[in-house]
């Protein structure tokens, strides 16, 4: 028997199960969620914040027809074609229910002219029809779509209702944890990233028990999950090593973030967190303008370590 995925298993599907980053928020979805309808939305924000759990606890509470949903991938499929040939003909149809509902994941992978196609689809097919739009990067969403939705920008989820969040999982799956620090190297390596950190703990659950990430050598321990358990234990050469070997060149400046949200592990001081801001900073001016980011990476972590000492 294949065993269930955490991230979809611990999915919310009800408003109360959601967990909001505001107040205002959640007492404008229970308002959606009253009224039984919704205007166009467009949702933003990093991966992993909940933009398609949000609108799926929408669609599951105002109880749209599963019929009357179409569910569309832009990363699929970027071009003008896609909006004529299957988003135009879907919004076009009579719903079985109250209204339709579009929700157009990872939109900010559309085109400009795919965007600006559907301005059209949006104004004529509004009495039957609402659009969703998630995406990671707000900007890259035409001004024309947003001026036809609400905005809702999904910030990063409070680190401690994060760990709570990770905490009712393992609790839920009956999973142990020899060391509080074990969860909490995870958590630095994955926030604010839910889903990445929920999927990361499953891969490397063995018998119940959550293993860190130096007693799992297989490919499912995460690259970051090992350095910062390398670097918390204070062998930042080795962390080095193992970083300028893994990383993405779409995880540069990631890397840099996590380091600044972390600066206990470069010194207790305030003088060597000052001192690690600074570092830092003059590791990220330079990663624009450096002919070899890798180089330019190890040069900040030397600094760093020195600084930690």
């Amino acid at each position: 028997m294949v065993a269930e995925l955490w991230v979809e298993k611990h999915r919310p599907s009800k408003v109360d199960e959601y967990v909001f980053r505001d107040q205002r928020l959640k007492t404008q979805v229970q308002n959606w969620i009253k009224e039984k309808t919704i205007p166009h939305l467009c949702m933003t924000g990093p991966a992993g914040t909940g933009k398609s759990s949000l609108a799926k606890v929408l669609l599951n509470e105002i109880g749209v027809d599963p019929g009357d949903i179409l569910y569309v991938n832009a990363s699929d499929n970027t071009g003008i074609d896609n909006v004529r040939d299957k988003i135009q003909v879907f919004a076009s149809t009579i719903p079985n229910g109250e209204f339709k509902v579009i929700l157009l994941e990872e939109a900010d992978y559309l085109s400009p002219n795919a965007q600006g196609g559907l301005r059209r689809v949006l104004e004529d097919n509004a009495d039957c029809c609402r659009f969703i739009f998630t995406g990671n990067l707000g900007h890259k969403i035409i001004p024309a779509i947003k001026s036809r939705c609400q905005e809702i920008v999904l910030k990063d989820l409070d680190l401690e209702s994060f760990k709570l969040r990770m905490a009712e999982i393992l609790v839920a799956e009956d999973v142990e944890i020899s060391d509080e620090d074990i969860l909490d190297t995870y958590i630095k390596a994955t926030y604010p990233d839910l889903r990445k950190c929920i999927n990361l703990m499953q891969m490397n659950t063995q018998n119940n028990v959550l293993l860190s990430p130096a007693a799992n050598d297989s490919s499912t321990a995460d690259w970051q999950i090992k350095a910062i358990d390398l670097i918390k234990r204070g062998d930042i050469s080795s962390a080095r090593k193992l970083i300028v070997e893994q990383i993405r060149s779409e995880e540069f400046e990631d890397f840099y973030r996590l380091c600044y949200r972390n600066l206990d592990w470069w010194g207790k001081t305030e003088e060597q967190q000052e001192q690690a801001i600074l570092t830092i900073r003059e590791g990220l001016v330079k990663h624009t303008s450096c002919a070899d980011p890798e180089i330019n990476l190890s040069a900040t972590l030397i600094q760093l370590a020195k600084i930690a000492k």
